[in-house]
């Protein structure tokens, strides 16, 4: 199942600033209608592909800039990766990123205080169940320096060359090992540490304060879009920047646009799999790029847990004991509400959701009751799951490097001919994997396409 919109703009053209818009924009939160056709724009700016939250950030800076621009999104959501849904539960529930991580200086977070909205902070620390009972303090100790000493292995690695994460982990780990690859791995990237690279790793910034949004970070992400016009459910197929005088044809579902430049936040995975086609093909150099940034699997299972039967606080985190890559995370009671969240990645993660909801949730029950006993499990309501990786516009989770791949993010910052650049969390250093970094990203396109098009005035 689909969230629900959040708000919907539709405009044959969408054009900021103080210029007039070229279409009318809907404040209903409903489905998106059906497609109509597009007036051709002669003299946009800017096109941004993609309405999450480095479309969103590039499309606030060209605004101030007073910029008109076209922002156009395939799905029929805001938000990209961030998306809160109110209608399945009858309550909040973020379908993808949740927690709003280094609030002191993450951008998301210093705008998210001026939309009226509740930001409060997350809850410090987890919790680790073995069994039916929690670790004891000096099994914690024993866990926590072992992900101390994993992560500190990485980025002694990281100094010297750039391996998988695996194969750089401490021998004497012993029966926290499965554990620790989860969570430094699958939990915390989206990918087997097998899979990511030590350099990647260390590059990224340590995301341990955070804060939680009551009403949904999407929901605080489409508080931040809720004065840009947005062209929804017009897919971007086709970007030509040939023989074009210096500019650029942008072709979408419903018509085809010209621009001076493009932005372009669409996911690694969906630019791989050639469903936006370039003309000329993109450079190899970014395609190369792209190809070692392929994103991960991260989805949840949720179920509706009344009166609170695992006896947990609310936004408490909790980890398994495990003995093999089949774990999960829990995340109970969120915001206050029944919905405890389970989360399943990296490999596992997704081979799990390829299976369907049905061998989703029989996981997840069976992963619950031998956490808390099968009575624990027998309140279960409404449930749901996520698929990011069958999402079409999406195609997965976030986007770990593979070994050799760090460099590739600085490659993606490049533009190709002062015409293309692109924006989104693989395009972020130290924040990849976050809506923070693609939302700064979304900033640093936008003010690169602002220096480009001075240098050549139309």
């Amino acid at each position: 199942m689909r969230g629900i919109n959040r708000r919907s703009f539709l405009a044959a053209s969408a054009v900021l600033s103080a210029a007039p818009a070229l279409g009318q924009q809907s404040s209903q939160r409903k489905l998106a209608p059906a497609p109509q056709p597009t007036v051709r724009a002669t003299s946009v700016d800017v096109v941004i592909v993609g309405a999450g939250a480095a479309g969103i950030a590039a499309a606030r800076r060209l605004t101030a800039a007073g910029k008109r621009f076209v922002l156009v999104e395939a799905a029929d959501t805001i938000g990209g990766r961030c998306i809160t849904d109110t209608a399945l539960f009858g309550a909040p529930f973020d379908r993808g990123a949740h927690w709003v991580h280094m609030p002191d200086i993450n951008p998301v977070a210093k705008l998210g205080t001026q939309t009226g909205l509740d930001l409060y902070p997350a809850p410090t620390g987890q919790r680790v169940r073995i069994g039916r009972r929690y670790a004891r303090e000096g099994e914690m100790e024993s866990y926590l320096g072992g992900v101390v000493r994993a992560a500190t292995a990485i980025q002694d690695a990281a100094r010297k060359i750039d391996i998988n994460c695996e194969q750089v982990l401490p021998r004497d780990l012993g029966d926290w090992r499965a554990t620790i690859e989860f969570v430094l791995g699958p939990f915390g990237c989206g990918k087997d540490l097998a899979e990511i690279s030590v350099l990647d790793f260390a590059h990224s910034a340590e995301r341990d304060i955070d804060v939680i949004c009551r009403q949904g970070f999407g929901a605080l992400l489409a508080k931040l879009a809720a004065d840009l016009p947005i062209e929804m459910s017009n897919p971007v197929t086709h970007i030509s920047f040939a023989a074009h005088g210096g500019g650029l044809d942008v072709y979408a579902t419903r018509g085809q646009l010209e621009a001076r430049a493009a932005i372009v936040t669409a996911s690694t995975n969906v630019l791989l799999s050639g469903k936006i086609k370039f003309t000329p093909d993109l450079p190899r150099r970014q395609l190369d790029a792209l190809a070692k940034l392929r994103l991960g699997s991260y989805d949840h299972i949720v179920l509706e847990l009344p009166g609170n039967p695992l006896g947990l606080r609310p936004d408490e985190l909790v980890f398994e004991k495990s003995d093999s890559n089949r774990t999960a995370a829990l995340f109970a009671n969120a915001s206050s509400t029944p919905l405890c969240i389970i989360d399943v990645a990296g490999s596992f993660g997704r081979d799990l959701a390829a299976k369907g909801d049905s061998a989703m949730f029989d996981f997840a029950l069976t992963w619950l009751a031998n956490l808390y006993g099968a009575d624990a499990v027998k309140a279960v309501g409404r449930r749901h799951a996520t698929h990011w990786n069958d999402e079409p516009w999406v195609m997965g989770a976030f986007s770990a490097a593979s070994p050799g791949g760090q460099p590739s993010r600085r490659v993606l910052m490049e533009s190709v001919g002062d015409r293309i650049f692109f924006a989104g969390e693989a395009v972020h250093e130290t924040l990849w994997g976050t809506v923070g970094g693609a939302w700064e990203s979304g900033e640093r396109a936008a003010d690169a396409v602002l220096r480009a098009l001075a240098k050549k005035p139309g």
